[in-house]
C-alpha cells in the first residue's frame, strides 16, 4: 500500500473536503451591468435584441422588390404574349388575303353565291367575334386559340377584295402607316397615367352609332363624300379603342397574372380586340388614303 505524508492514499481521498464551489464562485450573468465580455466587447444585455423593431427589415425589403418585380416581369411577358397572338392573326389574315387574291377564290364564290354569299359571310364574322368575345374566358384556351385563327383566316377570305380595289402600292403604303399610328397608340395606352378604361363605353356607343349611321347613309344618301367623313371619324373612334384596349390589356394581366390558365384566355381575349382595332384602323385609312386601281 502506497503512503504520501504518512497517511494511505485512499485516507487521504475520504479526507479531501471539495470546496463550496458553487456557493463561492458565482458565474457572472450577462445582463449585470458590470461584465465585459473579452476583447473589449459591449455588454451583452447592450446589443441589440433580436426583437427589437426592424430588426431583419432589409430582408423583408429586398423579398417586397423581388416580389414585385417578378410581378412585373410576369406581366410585361404576358402583354408581350398577347401581342404575338396579334400579329400572328395578322399574319395568317395576310397570307390568306394573297392565297385568295392569287387563286380567286373569292371570285369564285361570289361567282357561285351572289350577294347572299357576301352577306353571309359578314354574319359569320360577325358571330365568330361576338362569340367568341363572350365565351372565351370560359373556353378551353386551345379551342380560343384556334376559333381565333379561324377568325382571321375568314377576314383575309374576304379582305382580299381589297386588292381588286386598291393598288398594290398603296395598300403596302396604308399599311406601314397603320402599323406607325397603332405602335404609337398603344404606347401611349401603355405608359399613360390617364384613366382610359373609363371611356370604353362612350367609344363602343360612337362606334354603334356610327355603324348605325354609315347603313342609314349608304341607303339615303350614297356618295364617296359621306363614305369619306364617316371613316375619318371612324379613324378617331379607333385610335380610342386602340389605347383603350392597350390599357385594358395591361390591366387583365395585372388581375390574372398568377393563373396560367386565365393567362392563356386572356391573351386570346385582348389579342382578337387589338386585331379588330387593326384592321378597322387600317380599312378605313385605306378608304381615305387608298389609290384606287
Amino acid at each position: 500500500m502506497a503512503f504520501d505524508n504518512g497517511q494511505p492514499r485512499n485516507q487521504q481521498y475520504q479526507n479531501y473536503q471539495r470546496p463550496e464551489y458553487g456557493q463561492q464562485y458565482q458565474q457572472p450573468q450577462y445582463a449585470q451591468a458590470g461584465y465585459q465580455p473579452a476583447y473589449g466587447q459591449a455588454p451583452y444585455a447592450q446589443q441589440t435584441p433580436y426583437a427589437q423593431p426592424g430588426y431583419g427589415q432589409p430582408v423583408m425589403d429586398a423579398q417586397a422588390s423581388y416580389t414585385h418585380d417578378s410581378f412585373e416581369k410576369a406581366r410585361r411577358v404576358s402583354v408581350t404574349k398577347a401581342y404575338a397572338e396579334m400579329t400572328a392573326g395578322l399574319l395568317v389574315t395576310a397570307v390568306v388575303a394573297m392565297v385568295t387574291q392569287v387563286s380567286g377564290l373569292l371570285v369564285a364564290y361570289l361567282s357561285a353565291t351572289g350577294m347572299i354569299g357576301w352577306i353571309g359571310l359578314a354574319v359569320v364574322q360577325v358571330v365568330m367575334a361576338v362569340a367568341l368575345s363572350a365565351k372565351v374566358m370560359t373556353m378551353n384556351p386551345a379551342v380560343a386559340r384556334v376559333v381565333f385563327y379561324v377568325y382571321a383566316a375568314l377576314m383575309g377570305f374576304t379582305l382580299s377584295s381589297i386588292f381588286a380595289v386598291y393598288s398594290l402600292g398603296s395598300i403596302v403604303m396604308v399599311l406601314a402607316m397603320t402599323a406607325g399610328f397603332f405602335l404609337c397608340l398603344t404606347m401611349i395606352g401603355l405608359t399613360t397615367k390617364i384613366d382610359l378604361l373609363r371611356f370604353g363605353p362612350i367609344l363602343m356607343v360612337a362606334l354603334l352609332v356610327l355603324i348605325v349611321a354609315e347603313i342609314l347613309m349608304a341607303i339615303f344618301m350614297p356618295g364617296q363624300t359621306m363614305t369619306m367623313v364617316c371613316s375619318a371619324i371612324a379613324l378617331v373612334i379607333f385610335a380610342g379603342l386602340t389605347a383603350h384596349d392597350a390599357q385594358f390589356t395591361r390591366a387583365m394581366f395585372q388581375q390574372y397574372s398568377y393563373d396560367g390558365t386565365m393567362v392563356r384566355r386572356v391573351s386570346i381575349l385582348c389579342a382578337l380586340n387589338l386585331y379588330l382595332d387593326f384592321i378597322n384602323f387600317f380599312m378605313n385609312l385605306l378608304q381615305l388614303f387608298g389609290s384606287r386601281d
